[in-house]
Formats: C-alpha cells, sequence, structure tokens
C-alpha cells in the first residue's frame, strides 16, 4: 500500500479539546445511571438532541462526496450498535467487568489501523498496554463464570470494539469533512437506528419525569456535544489509536463523579490507576508525534 502522508504533532488546542472531551464524556455513566429511561430511548434522545444545534453549521457547509457520505452513515451503523450493546451489558454483568472490557477500545482501534496497513510503533502498544492496567487496577478483574454475566461481558467487549471502529471511520472522514457535517450525518443515522431499536423491542421513549429530561438534556449538552463533537474535532490531528487510550480516562472521572453526586466511596486505586492511564496516554501521543503512518483509506 502507499505510504499516507504523515501527521503533523497535534496542536496544543486539538490536545486542550481531547482533555474537556474526556471530561464531558466522564458524565455519561453518572447521567445515564440518574435518569429513569430505558438506555436505549436515553442513547436516542442524546443524538437526536444534538442534531438541531449542529444543523445550522452543517447546512453552511461543504457537502460531502458520495464516498465521504458512505463512510459518515458507516460511522453512525458503528456508534448506534456501540451503545446498543455497551449500555446493555450493564444489566447483566458488574460495572467492574463491564468498564473492564469495553475499555478493550484502544486495543481494537490499533489492531483496525493494522489491519488498514498502519504501522503501529511498539511504543504505541506499550502505552495501550500500561493505561489498560490503569483500568484493571482501578475496576479489578470481576469477570463471573455464570452464563447471564458472560452475556453481559460479550456485550462489552463487542461494544469496546464498534467504538474503535466508530473512531477509526470517524478519523478517516475528518481528514475532508467539517465537523458539523460529519457529526449531524453520523448522529442522525445514529438516532434513527437507536429509535428503531427502541420500537422494534417496545421501548418507551416518551413520559419521562421532569428530573429525567433534565438528565437527557445535560447528556445532549456534556458527553454529546462537548463529548463526542470535540473528539470528532480532534480526529482531524490525532491518531484514533491515542484518541481511543485517551477515553480511558474517563473511567476514573465517572469514578470521581460518582463520588460526588452519589457517596460512593472511591477505590484506594483510583489515584495510582488515573497515573497509569495518564502515563499510557502520554506514550501514546508521544509515539504517535513521532512515527509516520502509513496505510490506505477505508472504502
Amino acid at each position: 500500500m502507499p505510504p499516507e502522508t504523515a501527521r503533523p504533532p497535534a496542536p496544543r488546542g486539538d490536545l486542550a479539546l481531547l482533555g474537556v472531551a474526556v471530561l464531558a464524556v466522564s458524565t455519561s455513566g453518572p447521567l445515564i445511571r440518574y435518569a429513569a429511561a430505558p438506555a436505549l430511548a436515553i442513547a436516542m434522545w442524546r443524538n437526536a438532541l444534538a442534531l438541531p444545534v449542529l444543523a445550522i453549521p452543517a447546512w453552511r457547509a461543504r457537502r460531502p462526496d458520495r464516498r465521504e457520505a458512505r463512510l459518515i452513515a458507516l460511522s453512525g451503523v458503528f456508534l448506534a450498535a456501540h451503545f446498543a450493546t455497551w449500555v446493555p451489558s450493564l444489566s447483566y454483568t458488574s460495572v467492574a467487568s463491564s468498564v473492564a472490557l469495553v475499555a478493550t477500545q484502544p486495543v481494537w482501534a490499533a489492531l483496525i489501523a493494522r489491519a488498514r496497513g498502519e504501522h503501529v510503533h511498539r511504543e504505541v502498544w506499550i502505552g495501550i498496554g500500561v493505561a489498560l492496567v490503569g483500568v484493571l487496577v482501578l475496576s479489578g478483574v470481576d469477570l463471573s463464570i455464570s452464563p447471564r454475566a458472560l452475556f453481559g461481558d460479550l456485550l462489552a467487549m463487542v461494544g469496546g470494539a464498534l467504538a474503535a471502529a466508530y473512531v477509526s471511520v470517524g478519523s478517516e472522514v475528518r481528514r475532508s469533512v467539517g465537523t458539523a457535517v460529519y457529526t449531524t450525518g453520523c448522529y442522525g443515522v445514529a438516532s434513527a437506528l437507536l429509535l428503531l431499536a427502541c420500537l422494534v423491542s417496545g421501548r418507551p421513549i416518551a413520559g419521562f419525569s421532569t428530573a429525567t429530561w433534565l438528565a437527557i438534556a445535560a447528556l445532549v449538552v456534556g458527553p454529546q456535544l462537548l463529548g463526542h463533537t470535540l473528539v470528532n474535532t480532534v480526529l482531524r490531528s490525532i491518531t484514533a489509536t491515542a484518541v481511543s487510550v485517551a477515553i480511558l480516562f474517563e473511567v476514573v472521572g465517572a469514578t470521581v463523579i460518582a463520588a460526588l453526586w452519589f457517596g460512593e466511596t472511591p477505590p484506594l486505586a483510583a489515584i495510582p490507576a488515573g497515573l497509569l492511564i495518564f502515563s499510557g496516554i502520554i506514550v501514546v501521543i508521544r509515539a504517535g508525534r513521532r512515527r509516520p503512518v502509513e496505510g490506505a483509506p477505508l472504502g
């Protein structure tokens, strides 16, 4: 495969935006737990309600060509599938197992990059390993052998792979398509598919309490617009693998928020786990700055 032009070092502004995105997505778990609504309905609304905010700048931007539109739609399918597998996994297995298994996302992202013919340097794998050790230190290894828990574990692992696919496709599209156009198309496809899933499964999509609607609104403003949208913004300069590793810090953020909001005492391992995850992120980003990437675009 012909070599691809190496990405220049990520601007400090994009690294700052990635930090804001990680903080924003850290509120997702606590807000979903607080909202008294089906998980699929919450996922559908957080995508659908973000569309009006993005529609105006997207309308004024350049229209994607046929290939770009196809990739945007594919990214939306992966995003919907991620929500439809990972969130329900929490009903079948422990939070610790679900978090640990969905945290395999950067491994899947690196494997996807490798399958595309990109060179994944040894330092990247080391950084991923260090960050995943941090996740395991925080969440523990709590994998059960009961059929119900194993099904939840499988859902969480599939959710991690689908999240990696979503970010990887987004990384390709964002090289030529603006953030507003990409996110409008992606969220639109995801919300339509999640709405279909709610209707087929008989999940209610309305009739919730005021507190639940406020939680959904917070999910739209925080995890969706400031979280996912900023992640899609920085994919123009930061590799999908590095972004996937950075998102692991969400585990630490969610733990701190749960402690403050629900009074859950964070484990003593939270600080060393956070340091390990942060160290892994730094190793991956530094490796991405030094090494050219080879590969071919997604079809």
